[in-house]
């Protein structure tokens, strides 16, 4: 078991001080551009052009909202060499950072627009133009010969880059080759935004009691999530009773009853950078099979722990987590998510990701300054419970910090009768 966790990594406030140093922001700027050009420079693509809004904020520090997230309307372009970042924005957005993001050049930040997921349709020639602008400012800095990489892209767009003569591959693996590595401000965020959902957990373990629904708690996290400093709480799964096993991966207005065993996901953000935090707490009570089904899930992300380190194989990981026969299911496919490991940073899911499904055949090695969550699940023998545990961490020189405080080390019952 687990020892009892010590706060190793700081999580100094969500405010700025002038009595501390605590995030930089121009420090996290400079070294994520940085990894941007260092990774495209590498590669045999001339630009970025990014779509994806995780890497948008990356290269350009520039966010408009969760709501954006889905609209393909937002895109960033950066070319090799030193190129200077480029961001088009929806409406008066461009408009905005022209005056409040002097990292950026006024002449950099853009109007732009492409038909938001096909609602302007493309016969309206947005893709067009927007290609056509693009294979410009590729030309001007004499990159347009070369490939294009391109995060996600629309089908019309795509088309649309291919008719400029545009040579477009995969940039998605650009960006992550830039993001894989967390500076000290990155992991600051990132242990800030744990230390929110500590405090999370902390109110659902005060109202864990029978007669609350699990969307009550989903709301009430909610509201001590943003009222903690929260800019996006993207989704928290609730499950209890007889919705454990097998994992739904969401939430219901079922109500909670005496001995229920319930586990929470917390996915949420501070400054953009993420949590993915499981808990598994029980109502006042729990029985043996309860306990045994968490002290499994227990020694399994803690085998897990232990293994994490500079140097280590993701297959060494990997080959830790229990077959998908061990836990009751059929294939590695259909047990995904269940056993593994996935990085952490602007996007919930970054490299390296640890399963069985990937890592045995195409291992990867983890680094320094990477940040993984961990997760295990276990049904428990009545075939209703199950327990669910996840580990936020951080690789260091020689090992890695757990930044998830919440206690975790044996099965909380909350409200003991």
């Amino acid at each position: 078991m687990a020892e009892f966790a010590i706060a190793v990594t700081p999580s100094p406030g969500s405010m700025a001080v002038d009595f501390e140093e605590r995030v930089n922001f121009d420090r996290l700027r400079q070294y994520r551009l940085g990894r941007v050009r260092a990774a495209l420079d590498a590669s045999t693509a001339g630009a970025l052009l990014c779509f994806d809004t995780n890497n948008i904020r990356y290269t350009t520090s520039t966010q408009i909202g969760e709501w954006a997230r889905d609209k393909m309307t937002r895109f960033s372009l950066l070319t090799r060499e030193g190129g200077d970042p480029m961001v088009w924005d929806f409406g008066s957005a461009a408009a905005h950072h022209r005056l409040y993001a002097p990292w950026l050049k006024p002449e950099n930040c853009r109007a732009g627009l492409n038909g938001l997921r096909g609602a302007i349709p493309p016969d309206n020639g947005l893709f067009i133009r927007t290609a056509k602008e693009v294979a410009g400012l590729l030309r001007e800095a004499g990159v347009a010969d070369m490939p294009l990489g391109v995060d996600i892209v629309e089908p019309p767009m795509l088309f649309a880059l291919q008719a400029e003569g545009l040579t477009v591959i995969d940039g998605q693996q650009i960006m992550l080759d830039a993001r894989e590595i967390k500076s000290d401000d990155e992991i600051m965020l990132l242990t800030t935004a744990a230390a929110m959902v500590d405090g999370a957990y902390q109110m659902i373990a005060e109202v864990l009691k029978p007669g609350i629904r699990e969307n009550e708690i989903v709301a009430l996290a909610n509201k001590k999530l943003y009222d903690l400093g929260s800019d996006d709480v993207e989704a928290i799964n609730a499950v209890s009773g007889e919705r454990c096993s097998p994992h739904p991966h969401n939430f219901s207005d079922r109500l909670l009853r005496p001995g229920d065993q319930a586990f929470f996901d917390i996915i949420q953000s501070f400054n953009g950078y993420r949590t993915c935090y499981y808990r598994t707490l029980n109502v006042g009570r729990a029985t043996t099979a309860q306990h045994d089904a968490y002290t499994k899930a227990r020694e399994w992300i803690d085998a897990a722990i232990d293994m994490i380190k500079p140097g280590v194989s993701t297959k060494d990981v990997a080959e830790g987590f229990p077959r998908c026969d061990e836990f009751g299911f059929d294939s590695e496919f259909e047990a995904f998510g269940l056993q593994f490991g996935h990085g952490l940073g602007l996007g919930l899911h970054e490299r390296p990701i640890i399963s069985r499904v990937n890592s045995i055949d195409h291992p990867m090695e983890i680094r320094q300054g990477m940040v993984f969550a961990l997760e295990t699940y276990c049904p428990a023998t009545d075939g209703v419970s199950a327990a669910r545990i996840e580990e936020e961490v951080v690789v260091t020189e020689d090992g890695c910090d757990v930044i998830t405080l919440f206690p975790a080390e044996e099965l909380f019952v909350a409200n003991q009768y």
